[in-house]
């Protein structure tokens, strides 16, 4: 991989493609490099013998291991811990699409109402909204791979029990457990980019990650339509269980230590409310908090609605959805690496976040209109064509609202991710149920959700994130010389 970088930043070809950061006593050079009043000499001495470097500009102190200094080995590591994050960023999806294709058979299994096993769902998404407010903080206190390694630990287990669940009420409370501890990769993957990353490089990177987690979506439920072809849904979460055991064991093995203990916060309860609260009093950082929450309202309702608005409405086999909901995906993927790859460093980041919630406004209102019957009656294809375009402007959305908040704050990354993921999660869970309100029968609470969560994203995100300015101590995201 060549060098790709930012004058000024080190994004992800610089930085981890090289060897990320090894233990402790790297990260508490890079956090001496990244002091307010550590000199330039000061930086490079404080990086010295670990064969790193750092580049300053936009404000920041950005650091990038030497390509003639990082040994095959190192290289080797990077890429795995890169894959790592983007496993644990994949947790969301894999615990929740590869379980899609397999609803109306959980649905026929218990022979309760849909409604009843949407609750599936949305136990799984309140779980994760709540699980990472609690992860998060915990990750500023005690280190990144404690709260994890535990997190995942009790993944495990809760996925396991869904196998065996014995009724629907059961099979929801696991899926909320599940929730609970899968909240610990989403949050503490993105305080890890965090801690070593900042501005564009940040942005660049978490476009990287959604190659990886985006393929979840694009596997899972390929995966999930198939085993149902050899085993029933139980099938589908014993297969998950392996999927989060063999996470497991790479995180031990792999994720080194990115928060030295001289960062970490040594305050309670009341030390991480007051922390939340001036997270959020900061009016920028909560305009793209509110912007990605809804945002993520908008493809849940498309997650939970989609099973029972393609098979049951127009008629669609389980293979079928999948292979449509591995399009969406592909879309999801090519436009966050369009954002990675080619806007980000030439169009700021919110002129990008801009055009990204207008596409997914225009494309839930034509869903709307569509399924309201304006055109008439409209088969599969075009309602398909509506929701590729929704999804895919989720890339453009999703990497720049996540950037551009925790551009807000150096000090509290695992606060901040759990800010913005419990809001993503949390308006998700309500969200979901919503969408059957009408019945199996219809796609048009469906349609009017997602228009709704677009509309109020963009405008949460005019309102109080104040486009066209960059974050106050930030670098500047408007160009290749930021």
């Amino acid at each position: 991989m060549g060098d790709g970088g930012t004058p000024g930043v080190c994004g992800p070809r610089t930085g981890w493609a090289r060897g990320p950061p090894r233990g402790p006593a790297l990260a508490a050079r890079v956090t001496r490099a990244r002091a307010p009043g550590a000199t330039a000499a000061g930086r490079r001495g404080a990086m010295a013998g670990h064969g790193v470097g750092v580049v300053t500009g936009g404000g920041f102190a950005a650091v990038k291991l030497k390509a003639s200094r990082a040994t095959p080995a190192l290289r080797r590591t990077g890429f795995l811990v890169t894959l790592v994050l983007g496993g644990l960023t994949a947790t969301p999806p894999l615990a929740m699409d590869m379980y899609l294709p397999a609803l109306p058979a959980v649905t026929d299994s218990y022979g309760a109402s849909a409604a009843t096993i949407q609750l599936t769902l949305t136990a799984c998404l309140a779980g994760m909204a709540l699980g990472q407010l609690v992860v998060g903080p915990m990750s500023d206190k005690w280190g990144r791979r404690r709260p994890l390694l535990t997190g995942l630990v009790l993944y495990v287990l809760a996925t396991a029990l869904c196998v065996v669940a014995p009724n629907a009420a059961l099979l929801v409370t696991f899926r909320l457990i599940q929730g609970l501890a899968g909240a610990a990769g989403i949050v503490i993957a993105r305080a890890v980019v965090r801690d070593l990353y900042d501005g564009l490089a940040m942005a660049r990177f978490f476009s990287t990650l959604m190659l990886i987690s985006g393929a979840a979506p694009i596997v899972a439920p390929l995966i999930g339509g198939q085993l149902l072809r050899f085993t029933d849904w139980r099938g589908v979460f014993a297969v998950l269980t392996l999927i989060g055991l063999g996470l497991l064991v790479l995180v031990h093995r792999v994720l080194p230590e990115t928060l030295a203990p001289e960062d970490r916060h040594s305050g309670g309860f009341r030390a991480t409310l007051a922390t939340m609260r001036s997270l959020l009093a900061d009016r920028p950082f909560t305009g793209y908090l509110l912007a990605a929450g809804f945002a993520s309202a908008a493809l849940f309702a498309y997650i939970s609605a989609s099973p029972f608005v393609v098979q049951e409405i127009y008629g669609a086999s389980p293979q079928t959805f999948s292979l449509l909901f591995g399009l969406n995906s592909v879309g999801l993927v090519g436009a966050g690496q369009l954002n990675g790859k080619v806007l980000v460093g030439r169009v700021s980041l919110d002129k990008v976040l801009a055009t990204g919630l207008a596409l997914m406004t225009a494309a839930a209102l034509a869903l709307l209109l569509m399924t309201l019957g304006v055109f008439g009656e409209v088969g599969l294809v075009p309602v398909a064509a509506g929701l590729f375009v929704l999804v895919s402007a989720l890339g453009l959305v999703t990497p720049n609202t996540t950037t551009l908040a925790l551009m807000r704050t150096r000090n509290a990354a695992g606060s901040a991710s759990a800010l913005l993921g419990t809001s993503s999660f949390l308006v998700g869970a309500v969200a979901s149920p919503l969408v059957g309100v009408a019945g199996e029968h219809t796609a048009v609470p469906m349609a009017v959700l997602q228009l709704t969560c677009a509309l109020l994203a963009a405008a949460c995100w005019a309102l109080f994130a104040r486009p066209g300015r960059a974050p106050a101590g930030a670098p500047h995201t408007g160009g290749a010389d930021s």
